[in-house]
């Protein structure tokens, strides 16, 4: 929002929030159902406004999977700045200029003769729409946007879109309503000119638009792209064509660089950025990251893909959960596994920074259900072991193993790894210690009696025998549970373990995610149930309350946090993943593999020293 919204801030369609898109449904309908029964009025620019449509919104997601997926490894970074949610939320209507768009062309082509019946091509016209837009289009945006720039119009218009200092491709769209419509009639002026002149074609059209979206996402994609050889080849070029860093100088220094897509404005009227061609050099000079730490995750569900940061950035931003409208998505979705398949190694997924640490997350290209696959144990042993070379071989410090890439029947937490390369160089962490505190320390103060029912783990039986050790009864629902436990705890401390099979008056619940429907039945309302477990059980009471997996708050000054990590809510970390981040910070010259658990204590005061605090979100 801007410093003093002025009118028409608001999009009148924002009340209708995601089913916006029903206000061209009408159109749609109407424009297929003349071209299928073959009427007089068939018109086929008509039928393909909404194919238009959704090739604009698949353009501009291209963009931001590329930029996110460029940014995260840091390489030609423009502005090495963070990144937070704040941003994310304001710029998630950038589908509302293609909407607008759309209902333009729509009346438009009802209303006016010209419009009808375009040709599907004509040279003439998508030359005459070029040549307006170099004219008096860049002439006119140049000094309309230094209006926007007066301190009465900046602070009710402009000013929400210079929010953004880190630019992402989509924040090009990022404007009041107001401010669209006097975009809108700009770019209008070449659509219309050859429209009214019937030169217009569907291609011409097209092309246009999509010159527009290519130029706008570009430009604000904050990481330079153009090449400096382009411009010593061709010298005009650089008045007729910003680049990146071009655009990113106004957002860092607001009174430069006004010019729309060329530059050559600025030029005359002096107002271009001195600094110009350094940025561009040394952006383009810029090497990739190497993070001191990484922490290796992998794809849940299917539809995980597009909660990625590099997928669906308003998805991203919020917990993963099973929306209806992904479901229309399942071709896309199937085609998305295919490549991640196909594709057969780790991806940079997200790049942080935290004190003088940078830390980045790699993805595995496997699902859930590759991990329960036996025949398919190798394939992701593989990749998961290449990834820790490439980590050691790049000087990385430490890798954290989240989520199943630490399973005990696929790599006994990650032994197997060092058994295969015992001089490793780079500290390799299951993050089972972290995970223990956080659980411990989860649970209220006073509490004398717990029911513990889940998978027994290297984490879970840690977390029993601490338990038991300090005096407090644990009562499994398991007799198969209950005999593994006692066989592994010390003899003195499972006179506080017990079997209870029936219905349980405790309050605190330690659950794994395979905590049936029936076993919740059994306890008492106002039940807290604390998982220890990777994944959370499933919620089927209303009267009790589920505390997150194990995870930790991040302090504020953990940077370029703006996407969730799976179903934690925002800001939110597991404790897997910081646990790498204290090996970095604080040096601990150890693996974390196996059977190996580092002094609880230790590494719960480290977590809280470093601003680390206890996630306390629950859920009734």
């Amino acid at each position: 929002m801007a410093f003093t919204p002025g009118i028409l801030t608001h999009w009148p369609w924002e009340c209708l929030g995601n089913f916006k898109y029903v206000i061209v449904a009408p159109f749609a309908i109407h424009s297929i159902y003349l071209y299928v029964v073959g009427s007089e009025d068939r018109d086929l620019g008509y039928l393909a406004i909404i194919p238009f449509m959704l090739w604009r919104m698949l353009h501009n997601q291209i963009w931001i999977s590329f930029s996110r997926y460029r940014t995260a490894k840091g390489n030609n970074l423009i502005v090495d700045k963070s990144l937070e949610f704040e941003q994310v939320d304001r710029e998630r209507n950038w589908d509302d200029q293609i909407l607008l768009n759309v209902i333009a062309f729509y009346l438009a082509n009802r209303g006016m003769e010209t419009a009808k019946n375009v040709p599907f091509f004509r040279m003439d016209g998508l030359i005459y729409a070029f040549l307006l837009h170099m004219g008096p289009v860049e002439f006119l945006y140049y000094w309309l946007h230094r209006a926007l720039h007066h301190h009465f119009l900046y602070s009710r218009y402009h000013s929400h879109h210079h929010l953004s200092i880190v630019t992402e491709p989509i924040t090009s769209v990022i404007h009041p309503f107001a401010e669209h419509i006097l975009y809108f009639t700009l770019f209008a002026i070449p659509t219309l000119s050859t429209t009214l002149a019937r030169t217009s074609s569907i291609v011409s059209l097209a092309l246009y638009v999509t010159y527009i979206d290519l130029m706008n996402n570009m430009g604000h994609c904050n990481f330079e792209i153009i090449p400096k050889w382009l411009f010593s080849i061709f010298p005009p070029l650089k008045y007729l064509m910003y680049t990146p860093s071009f655009h990113s100088l106004h957002h860092t220094q607001f009174r430069t660089n006004y010019s729309l897509f060329m530059p050559f404005y600025d030029y005359i009227y002096g107002s271009m950025d001195k600094s110009t061609d350094t940025l561009h050099e040394t952006s383009l000079k810029k090497p990739e990251d190497i993070p001191d730490v990484v922490h290796l995750t992998h794809l849940t569900t299917p539809q995980s893909v597009y909660h990625l940061r590099l997928g669906f950035a308003a998805l991203a931003s919020e917990p993963l959960t099973s929306k209806w409208y992904l479901w229309l998505m399942w071709p896309l979705t199937l085609w998305s596994m295919i490549l991640t398949w196909i594709y057969g190694r780790t991806f940079i997924i997200e790049r942080n920074t935290f004190k003088k640490l940078k830390a980045q997350a790699w993805a595995i290209p496997r699902y859930n259900i590759h991990y329960v696959l036996q025949w398919q144990r190798a394939a992701i042993n593989k990749l998961i072991e290449e990834a820790i070379l490439e980590a050691d071989k790049k000087g990385i410090k430490v890798v954290t193993l989240g989520l199943l890439n630490q399973e005990e029947h696929l790599n006994r937490y990650g032994e197997l790894y060092l058994e295969r390369h015992p001089k490793l160089k780079v500290k390799v962490v299951d993050g089972s210690s972290l995970a223990v505190a956080v659980v411990l320390n989860s649970i209220p103060k006073g509490t004398s009696q717990i029911v513990f029912r889940g998978r027994l783990s290297k984490v879970a039986y840690s977390i029993v025998s601490a338990l038991c050790h300090k005096g407090i009864q644990v009562s499994t629902l398991r007799s198969v549970e209950y005999e593994k436990l006692k066989n592994k705890l010390p003899t003195e401390d499972c006179n506080n373990l017990a079997l209870s099979v029936k219905s349980c008056n405790q309050k605190v619940w330690l659950v794994g995610e395979d905590l049936t429907e029936h076993e919740q039945s059994m306890a008492s309302k106002g039940t807290i149930f604390i998982p220890f477990s990777q994944f959370p059980p499933k919620k089927t009471r209303e009267d009790c309350f589920y505390m997150n997996t194990p995870s930790l708050v991040a302090p504020k000054i953990f940077g370029n946090l703006h996407s969730c990590e799976n179903w934690l809510p925002r800001r939110v970390i597991s404790a897997r993943r910081v646990a790498g981040i204290l090996h970095a910070l604080e040096g601990w010259n150890v693996n974390e593999c196996g059977d190996t658990i580092i002094d609880i204590d230790k590494v719960w005061g480290a977590c809280l020293q470093h601003g680390f605090r206890p996630s306390m979100t629950s859920s009734t």
